[in-house]
């Protein structure tokens, strides 16, 4: 994954006003912690980040204290109507440094013909990866996948160098039988035949 490089200012004041007028002029109030440092409060520019964060697990690279760092998005506040990003938490990583993610489960191919369900189990499989080396996603392959079956963590092959932050077997997907349901016809003949008889 590719960094991110995104604009940031140090942020001065604090509280509710602060933040209002920080998002007026297009800004969002964030905070980075990690690695024994304490807190450094920033204000990002709001559509860059927004952007970045259409990247799961986004590699962002920001100006801090004269250096350029890497973070990784803790939590995301956002705004209940609108969903705009009012507040971020990132946290500070070092190349090489192994962390904790978890990357949306992706699939492909088609289920065996019946009408049967996939469910996702697990939305997001938890992987430990260099923090500079973070997969976007997994994809699995659920080709000719009948009812009854499984796939679990360990069937999931992951990119080079991560590994699973879940145990092995946690069921991530499953295949659900479709449910029989009597054609509509055959439920309005059964009730006339009951009436008749009535």
């Amino acid at each position: 994954m590719s960094e991110i490089r995104l604009a940031a200012e140090p942020r001065n004041e604090f509280g509710k006003g602060a933040a209002r007028r920080a998002r007026r002029a297009g800004l969002v109030p964030a905070v980075v912690y990690g690695h024994g440092h304490a807190p450094v409060h920033l204000n990002l520019p709001g559509h860059d980040l927004m952007l970045a964060l259409k990247t799961p697990n986004a590699l962002i690279s920001l100006p801090i204290d004269g250096k350029q760092e890497f973070v990784l998005p803790k939590a995301v506040q956002r705004e209940a109507i609108k969903r705009t990003i009012e507040h971020v938490d990132l946290i500070l990583v070092k190349r090489g440094e192994k962390v904790t993610v978890e990357v949306p489960v992706h699939t492909e191919g088609e289920l065996a013909p019946g009408g049967n369900l996939l469910e996702h189990v697990l939305n997001a499989l938890p992987i430990e990866a260099e923090a500079t080396h973070l997969p976007e996603a997994v994809t699995v392959s659920i080709e000719g996948l009948e009812a009854g079956a499984s796939i679990h963590a360990k069937d999931i092959t992951l990119p080079s160098g991560a590994s699973l932050a879940v145990d092995e077997d946690a069921v991530v997907l499953q295949v659900i039988g479709a449910q029989a349901e009597a054609p509509a016809e055959e439920t309005e003949e059964a009730a006339e035949a009951e009436a008749t008889e009535a």
